[in-house]
């Protein structure tokens, strides 16, 4: 079994969040490793986005860990029990 980061943008102003993304290329032995990749790239990706759109439209991160079966001859995302 493997971990995989999935992040989500969300807006406190409209209640919102973006469509999740799902880091499936960088598979993680366990949870620890997981969650600092989680808040390496929230951290990234909130400086990318900046100060002024962040207050501007009242958007955070979050992200979670999920434990999911991982095959490294066939990484296909069904095999990983993800609906194309």
């Amino acid at each position: 079994m493997k971990f995989f980061l999935t992040i989500y943008l969300c807006s406190y102003f409209n209640g919102v969040c973006l469509t999740p993304h799902t880091f499936y290329d960088e598979p993680h032995d366990d949870i620890y490793s997981c969650l600092l990749s989680g808040y390496e790239k929230s951290i990234n990706k909130t400086k990318e986005i900046g100060r002024v759109e962040i207050n501007k439209h009242g958007i955070y991160s979050r992200f979670s860990c999920d434990e999911k079966k991982f095959n490294k001859e066939k990484t296909d995302t069904k095999e990983l029990g993800v609906e194309s």
